[in-house]
């Protein structure tokens, strides 16, 4: 029987030694369920930045591999056509981890959303790959992405890997970088969706043990700070080896 992959929805620090240990376990938990011992780092989220940036994403992913003792294989997704293309796709199969970092999260769902690199990527971790996003790349991951950018504008239609859990990364300095009308559309939530708050340096995880998964609905708290349940469930904050329960 086939096992599910580890999933992991950081606030911030994706590539930085604060996050090395977490994205090693992620590593070896794939290479556990029979991947190989290869990082797919995705810099779509950040696609509309300049190539100096998306350089920067990649040298820092690199460093970050040196330092596990694994294998880069950073694809450049930038727009919706490169998630079509065959050759990027193959590049996902058979990944001990696949990385979604940083940046605009309406860019990375309006791009991977129907498309089959998506689809890989899903398959992949339905068959034990870790999968993880960070910041933008945990807010995609939802059922939709609430525009605190453009407050007038609808929500952006998410991943969908996690309908029932909203996400607010960085979620200790957040609130200081955003107006409130932003972060009123932010704290505000359907009926039936968690939200969470994951601060910077942080992640919740599932599926790295038998303790935890998405079927059990638990979640281990890792890293610096805490998480906080804003809403739906036990609300209140969650410091590491914390166990949530959605």
């Amino acid at each position: 029987m086939q096992k599910v992959g580890a999933l992991a929805l950081v606030g911030s620090g994706e590539y930085l030694p604060v996050m090395q240990e977490l994205e090693s376990q992620l590593l070896k938990s794939g290479v556990n369920n029979g991947k190989a011992n290869r990082y797919v780092q995705i810099p779509t989220a950040a696609g509309l930045e300049s190539p100096s940036r998306l350089e920067y994403w990649r040298k820092l992913g690199e460093e970050q591999c040196r330092r596990i003792g694994t294998v880069q294989s950073f694809l450049p997704v930038y727009n919706r056509e490169d998630a079509f293309n065959e050759t990027l796709i193959k590049e996902v199969k058979g990944a001990g981890l696949i990385y979604f970092s940083g940046g605009d999260p309406h860019h990375l769902a309006k791009t991977l959303v129907d498309t089959p690199l998506w689809q890989a990527i899903y398959e992949e971790w339905k068959s034990g790959s870790s999968l993880a996003g960070c910041s933008a790349g945990a807010m995609a991951m939802s059922d939709e992405v609430p525009n605190f950018r453009r407050i007038r504008e609808d929500a952006t239609p998410g991943l969908k890997l996690i309908p029932s859990i909203r996400v607010i990364p960085h979620y200790n300095k957040f609130f200081g970088w955003i107006p409130d009308g932003a972060a009123k559309i932010l704290m505000k939530a359907p009926d039936g969706v968690y939200l969470i708050g994951v601060d910077e340096d942080t992640a919740m995880v599932t599926g790295l043990s038998d303790e935890t998964s998405l079927e059990n609905g638990n979640w281990q708290v890792v890293g610096k700070a805490a998480v906080h349940l804003l809403r739906g469930g036990s609300s209140g904050k969650y410091l590491a080896p914390s166990t949530i329960v959605l």
